[in-house]
């Protein structure tokens, strides 16, 4: 199945010059969504995953029912706020500025080995942070799972060395796939 007919392009969304691919539309077609989590698993299957760590939220969709398919445990990194327990918390650049994210302190036992998901990497920023914070608490990151990735962004410079999979990847801005 070509998961990327049933993204849809939004233009100017959040702001105008940006392409916004929507994944909503691929999430309520029943049989998209099972062939997402299903090639996402088949890339994945054997690379004896003990839990999925995925970045809020949109992240939560696909990485939740791949932690299910994969039979691991999921663990969600949040913004600031929304985790009860104690926390480590990893700050990380945007074009303006900063943001954080945070994971519970226990959420790894160290030694265990943890795919990385979210819905898109663009700048690779976030995934960047989401590694640091599963490394500083023991984890050892056998993937980072993704979607849709904009290539065209060049996310894969942040990232040297790591083993990255995306199911859709953008070459451009405008065009498709």
């Amino acid at each position: 199945m070509e998961l990327s007919t049933y993204i849809r392009t939004v233009p100017d969304f959040p702001k105008a010059g940006i392409m916004f691919r929507d994944i909503t539309t691929m999430l309520k077609d029943r049989d998209a969504f099972a062939a997402a989590v299903e090639q996402l698993y088949a890339q994945h299957r054997d690379h004896k995953i003990d839990k999925v760590a995925c970045v809020e939220s949109r992240g939560f969709i696909l990485g939740g029912a791949l932690a299910a398919r994969l039979g691991a445990g999921f663990i969600p990194i949040r913004k600031p706020g929304k985790l009860p327990a104690a926390i480590e918390r990893q700050e990380y650049q945007l074009e303006y500025g900063t943001d954080v994210i945070e994971i519970h302190r226990d959420a790894i036992i160290s030694g265990e080995r943890i795919l990385l998901h979210d819905d898109l990497l663009a700048t690779g920023g976030t995934i960047d942070a989401a590694c640091r914070l599963v490394e500083r608490l023991g984890g050892t990151i056998v993937g980072l799972s993704f979607l849709i990735e904009l290539a065209f962004l060049e996310p894969r410079k942040k990232l040297p060395g790591r083993n990255i999979f995306s199911l859709i990847t953008y070459n451009s801005e405008d065009c498709e796939s």
